[in-house]
């Protein structure tokens, strides 16, 4: 066992000390990591590209559909107060996005129940929440997985070392690349997860406030229709 450590010792102060590693680039980490390191680096990255595919896309998607005519809900009450039903679901088909979505879905069955015109807005806010929601529990897996599949090449990278040297088939340079593979892995599996986590709550947060503009058009709509049995 302090034959073990020794060695340890040793690898660990030739990897301080010598020019070889202390001047090594990204390619040449890279290349000390064993054939399974490079797989959980491979998976991890493709993870990393479909995470900020996924992040990009939905972004502008998000964007896109929070973005409505600030005069919108102003129109409609003009056209609902004026009776002119037809006039105000034609303009919520001039609109796409989910608002002009929803309250078209509402105006439609205006002479109905309020309870009906109710449910049939939030049936159609929870359909458009949902396609807007596409993808990202993607990203909150990826968020969680990128990290465990780094620390399993540390694991695995740390096994085959240790084994190797308790077997004295492994010297300096063999341990210094076996903790290479371990500690490499670990930071690029993080270094995704916190991508795909920062990508997740900042989405997130663009869908929040989006549902909350789609709650406020639905009660101002929902306020209108009250407002000639006060």
């Amino acid at each position: 066992m302090n034959t073990i450590f020794l060695q340890i010792t040793t690898a660990v102060d030739t990897a301080t000390t010598s020019p070889e590693l202390t001047s090594s680039n990204l390619f040449n980490m890279v290349s000390e990591i064993g054939y399974f390191g490079l797989f959980v680096m491979g998976l991890i990255f493709l993870l990393s590209v479909v995470s900020i595919y996924i992040g990009i896309e939905r972004y502008f998607a998000i964007k896109k559909a929070s973005t409505i005519d600030e005069n919108f809900m102003n129109r409609i009450k003009d056209f609902v107060a004026g009776g002119n039903i037809a006039g105000a679901k034609d303009w919520c088909d001039k609109e796409d996005s989910p608002i002009a979505h929803m309250i078209g879905k509402g105006v439609v069955r205006i002479g109905k129940s309020l309870k009906d015109i109710q449910t049939s807005i939030e049936n159609q806010g929870n359909l458009e929440v949902g396609r807007l929601e596409k993808g990202l529990n993607v990203l909150a897996t990826i968020s969680g997985a990128a990290p465990m599949l780094g620390f399993l090449g540390t694991v695995t990278g740390m096994i085959t070392t240790f084994k190797d040297l308790a077997d004295g088939n492994t010297g300096a340079g063999d341990l210094a690349g076996g903790l290479y593979e371990a500690m490499f892995t670990t930071a690029f599996g993080l270094a995704a997860g916190i991508i795909s986590y920062v990508l997740y709550n900042l989405l997130t947060s663009m869908l929040d406030k989006m549902i909350l503009k789609m709650e406020a058009a639905s009660i101002e709509l929902i306020d209108l229709l009250q407002e000639p049995s006060k």
